[in-house]
């Protein structure tokens, strides 16, 4: 209900109201970007994706497609001339280009099985690299098969056997595609040679390694393939320099703790040499923070400036900046883009960089910035619709975990309730990752719907440094914990929270945690865990990244001491819960998988407690965070209903003081 001014509280129809950048590209002058716009249409419960073009100077745009397909993914031409871009509007997803001016896009692809990720123009602008699945027929799931791979299956993809994937190669002006790459890999992320004669492509899902990692490879317009040397890591990015070399940025890699902060390193081809360029730097190298996922920008991209500096994302604390780095010479680093946001470049076009950038109370437009200098907003997608809603204020915690160790956090007050508020300490996933500057639909709707929302970056979290973040191995539900704990406490001493209107919640290892907390304290009255671990013994054989994570993180093998996996598994607390507790579990999560949550629930059930479990077909890991519109729709209600149902339901602290 809107007040005497038109404000309301943001509440379940809005989140279906908001839109997102999926893409976007700026153009090779720098004057125009090209972006694509996320939209949900609610009554056929599906989203859909539209190109916009915008010019930079006047802020001039207009609509460039339009159909009830999704159109994706944009590329410029090197000359400008034309956009490539992905688009469904014809069945399978496929390439097509289109002239900036407008008029009809016109299909440059044909495959049956369609294209994956975006197009990569070579730099002539005749050639359209992409990834595809290779022509085999695929695995038919009503009869028996055999698996070899030691990862056989991945969230969001499936079983492997079925979405391998090879660099293709078409010519924009017709032809056939052509099939460059043929193996028993996932590749993807392909990038043209500076001359044109081949690509550098990353390939994934080594059959044999039971690490989550890639291979950095060169393949030429023959098909001849060739590892490009660097540890065994996972590349997150990769950009030309204008010497030629080849810069990389590794996210984890074998030979160092989950969670520590990303590399980057400098690549000869002529030589095979590569030098890391980050060895004394202490930063949250390629960090990022939980956010929403409903139209996730493309990863963060790397790029290389004139001048020879390197562009990547850095996390300190709950912010994301963009920061530049010396690829010859002394190592050196300096922050280009700064705030209290979430920033994500895009592409840099000379000195011009365009970038995304989210906040708590703003879900995501495009700037651009010229490097050193201003910095410009060019879109300004949900303004209209947040102008008439109340949204939450924050208020920064700065706090010591039970170690007595620095902690930060944030606490949003809802907008109209009288302090303390029912609150609803939400765990971040991962557990690396961080919460802090980015915007939440979830955390909005329980803002809107009278809850303050308490978020600490705890022990684990990434943007503190290695040590803070790869602290947790061998000790989960220690220091996190702990950490949870004091956050919780510092907020109710500060007149912030009410400690007998708490609920908890979180998704992956953020459902862990909750799973954790309910076993360990009745303080919660409810709990929402979302494909949760809850059993590391079980977790290692059954999750996609199992064999190598739960290894990493539990300090051995499972065999080797099961009693250390079962020490930090909810599910050996499970039987002390008290506190009413709703599952909500995607029976396609392959990263989580459905027997995680049916053991908490069985436990819980056979002891008394009040438990149910919400499951949602064909939902993957973050299924009800990014997936189909029906699955969001019903997290998010659920996750109103039981809080609703057992929070604010609980006798206020000043009136129980009273009484």
């Amino acid at each position: 209900m809107a007040d005497r001014n038109g404000v309301s509280a943001f509440g379940l129809d809005d989140v279906l109201r908001l839109e997102f950048v999926a893409a976007a590209d700026l153009s090779p002058d720098g004057r125009r970007v090209v972006y694509a716009v996320t939209r949900t249409d609610v009554e056929a419960e599906q989203d859909r994706v539209a190109l916009h073009l915008l010019d930079v100077e006047t802020g001039a745009r207009r609509q460039l497609t339009v159909g009830k397909g999704s159109d994706g993914s944009p590329a410029w031409s090197p000359d400008g001339s034309l956009i490539a871009f992905v688009s469904d509007r014809a069945g399978a997803p496929q390439v097509f280009v289109i002239s900036p001016d407008g008029g009809e896009a016109r299909q440059v692809t044909e495959l049956e099985k369609g294209v994956a990720g975006a197009p990569a123009w070579s730099p002539d602008g005749t050639r359209l690299a992409f990834s595809a699945l290779g022509p085999g027929e695929r695995r038919n799931p009503a009869r028996p098969y055999r698996v070899t791979r030691a990862i056989y299956r991945f969230d969001g993809l499936g079983y492997l056997e079925d979405g391998l994937l090879d660099i293709h190669v078409v010519d924009v002006a017709g032809g056939e595609a052509r099939r460059l790459t043929e193996d028993d890999r996932v590749n993807t992320e392909p990038r043209w040679t500076p001359d044109g004669s081949a690509i550098v492509y990353l390939a994934g899902a080594n059959p044999t390694a039971a690490l989550l990692s890639n291979r950095l490879r060169m393949v030429d317009m023959e098909g001849a393939v060739r590892d490009l040397a660097h540890p065994e890591a996972l590349i997150t990015g990769t950009a030309f320099a204008p010497d030629g070399r080849l810069a990389v940025l590794l996210g984890f890699r074998r030979d160092v703790p989950i969670g520590r902060r990303g590399d980057l390193l400098v690549f000869d081809l002529a030589t095979g040499i590569s030098e890391e360029r980050t060895t004394a730097f202490d930063r949250g190298l390629g960090g990022g923070l939980q956010g929403d996922y409903v139209a996730p920008v493309t990863v963060p991209a790397l790029s290389v400036t004139p001048a020879g500096e390197a562009l990547a994302t850095v996390q300190i604390g709950g912010r994301i900046g963009v920061w530049a780095f010396s690829l010859s010479g002394p190592e050196q680093a300096r922050e280009v883009v700064a705030g209290d946001r979430a920033v994500r470049p895009l592409r840099l076009r000379g000195e011009r960089l365009l970038f995304h950038a989210s906040a708590i109370g703003e879900p995501g437009d495009l700037y651009v910035a010229d490097l050193g200098g201003a910095e410009r907003r060019l879109t300004t997608l949900n303004a209209e619709l947040l102008r008439d809603r109340s949204l939450p204020g924050v208020e920064h915690l700065a706090f010591r975990g039970a170690d007595g160790t620095p902690v930060e956090g944030w606490f949003l007050r809802p907008a109209g309730v009288e302090a303390p508020a029912p609150t609803v300490l939400y765990v971040h996933g991962g557990p690396h990752s961080g919460f802090g500057h980015v915007w939440s639909s979830d955390m909005q709707l329980l803002c809107g719907a009278g809850y303050g929302v308490l978020i600490v970056n705890h022990r684990g979290s990434t943007g503190y440094g290695d040590e803070f973040a790869t602290s947790l191995a061998g000790h989960w539900g220690e220091q996190d914990y702990g950490d949870l704990m004091a956050g919780v406490d510092h907020a109710i001493e500060r007149g912030l929270a009410d400690g007998d209107r708490l609920g908890v919640c979180g998704i992956s290892g953020g459902g862990n945690l909750s799973c954790w907390i309910v076993g360990q304290t009745d303080r919660f009255k409810a709990a929402v865990p979302e494909n949760p671990v809850t059993n590391f013994l079980s977790f290692y054989g059954v999750a996609d990244i199992g064999p190598w994570f739960a290894v990493a993180e539990m300090g051995c093998l499972p065999w080797v001491d099961p009693q250390a996996y079962l020490r930090q598994s909810p599910i050996a607390y499970a039987h002390r819960c008290t506190t009413p507790t709703l599952l909500v579990q995607g029976e396609a999560d392959l990263r989580c998988p459905a027997e995680q949550s049916e053991q908490f629930y069985a436990v819980l059930k056979a002891n008394g407690c009040v438990v149910e479990m919400l499951r949602v077909p064909n939902s993957s890991h973050v299924g009800t965070v990014a997936g189909a519109v029906p699955a969001r729709r019903a997290q998010n209600e659920a996750l109103l209903d039981w809080m609703n149902r057992y929070v604010l339901a609980a006798q206020p602290a000043v009136e129980a003081a009273a009484s």
